[in-house]
């Protein structure tokens, strides 16, 4: 499947009706005039009405059940979503609807798995608005049994680019024209990181996101981002294989280029450079996706979106029972003092979130840990499970095939 990376759509394409409303009065519709023509027979006139009617009898039954099928979603939600369930449910074929709805529905997945496989904790949900426009629902969970810190973040925001982000974006290659040094936009993505208490269950952090932008020109730009990563404090490779493996499954139902070249993106990514290691042994990660189509790409985040449980959870349910030392406790916190650096240092959205007029520093900063170290120039020794694990950091490796 052909794929152009770094360069977002220029066509007329209206940014997301969840969007336009808070920008722009609602745009004039001009009234189309129907004329008739002697060249029609009463038979043609006939065929005509009779398959508009039927097309038009099979659309509504459609919009009908599209709008049911709203309501009973956003009854699994963690909170209402950001934007009105009317809203949703009058441009439930719209690109921004369908995005918000499956983030909210895959926070929600996330969570009561979590709950779960924490025997019984729960999350404590915060829905909050933005003054500038959108809002969230931060859903987090402290000092649980199985989890030290997890979030699960929904986001929902619309207003202007910052200076800082439009720069920021202009650095990977977009070529935005700005009026009056504004730039609406649209944004909405699901962001989660999961901080266990044993440092035999790996850390997780999956991002899905839908981005739109309006230029000066009234041209229209959008984009796909995400992926989903792993950070293990220690070496499995049975539990890194079968992470790995989900995930590909879920990128060969699209197209078989996409594991591959994903999971080299997101090895590249999740580079610390100061360090010379990666972040942890990889997964995927896209950004600026804009072809083959809207809907291809939006089929496929859904796919990835869907992919995160299962990948993830089993290998919590085998490890969070395990034994460990208080010397492999003091390995996983130094590691998560790594964590800790790329997040603040490299990672994007953290950057895009505090640049960002009126955003929520509680929901950009939940990625961080409870608790992390650091300590002067710690070397572990050759050959062991601490010095396995950065062998591989330094130097990933191809875990399926």
């Amino acid at each position: 499947m052909a794929m152009r990376m770094s360069r977002a759509v220029r066509g007329k394409l209206p940014l997301s009706s969840i969007c336009v409303r808070s920008l722009h009065t609602p745009a004039v519709r001009s009234r189309g005039k129907v004329a008739s023509s002697v060249l029609l027979g009463a038979a043609a006139v006939a065929g005509l009405a009779a398959g508009f009617s039927q097309s038009r009898r099979a659309e509504m039954a459609s919009s009908v059940a599209g709008k049911d099928e709203v309501d009973e979603r956003c009854q699994t939600f963690m909170a209402a979503p950001i934007t009105p369930i009317q809203n949703l449910k009058e441009n439930i074929r719209d690109t921004g609807s369908r995005m918000e709805l499956l983030i909210m529905e895959t926070q929600a997945e996330v969570c009561r798995a979590l709950e779960r496989a924490d025997q019984g904790a729960k999350f404590t949900v915060d829905r909050w608005e933005r003054a500038e426009g959108g809002g969230g629902v931060s859903c987090v969970l402290q000092d649980g049994k199985v989890f030290e810190k997890a979030g699960v973040n929904v986001s929902v925001v619309h207003g202007y680019l910052s200076e800082e982000s439009i720069q920021q974006m202009k650095s990977r290659g977009k070529n935005l024209k700005v009026k009056d040094g504004k730039l609406p936009f649209c944004a909405m993505g699901v962001s989660s990181v999961i901080h266990p208490k044993n440092p035999h269950v790996p850390t997780i952090h999956f991002n899905y996101r839908y981005f739109e932008i309006e230029e000066a020109d009234g041209t229209k730009q959008w984009w796909f981002g995400g992926g989903t990563d792993l950070t293990p404090t220690y070496l499995n490779q049975e539990d890194v294989v079968h992470f790995h493996q989900t995930l590909k499954e879920a990128c060969d139902k699209h197209s078989p280029a996409f594991y591959p070249k994903f999971k080299k993106w997101c090895d590249d990514y999740f580079f610390i450079k100061h360090r010379g290691e990666r972040r942890g042994v990889g997964g995927i990660f896209f950004d600026d996706l804009d072809s083959p189509s809207k809907e291809e790409l939006f089929q496929f985040v859904q796919s990835c979106a869907k992919a995160v449980v299962p990948c993830y959870i089993p290998i919590v349910m085998k490890h969070k029972n395990d034994a460990f030392t208080p010397e492999e406790k003091q390995w996983q916190q130094l590691r998560r003092g790594r964590y800790v650096e790329f997040n603040l240092v490299y990672d994007r959205g953290t950057k895009f979130g505090l640049a960002t007029p009126g955003s929520r520093i509680e929901s950009i900063l939940m990625s961080l840990p409870l608790t992390a170290r650091w300590e002067y120039n710690h070397v572990p020794p050759p050959k062991s499970r601490e010095a396995e694990i950065l062998k591989i950091l330094k130097d990933p490796k191809d875990w399926v095939h």
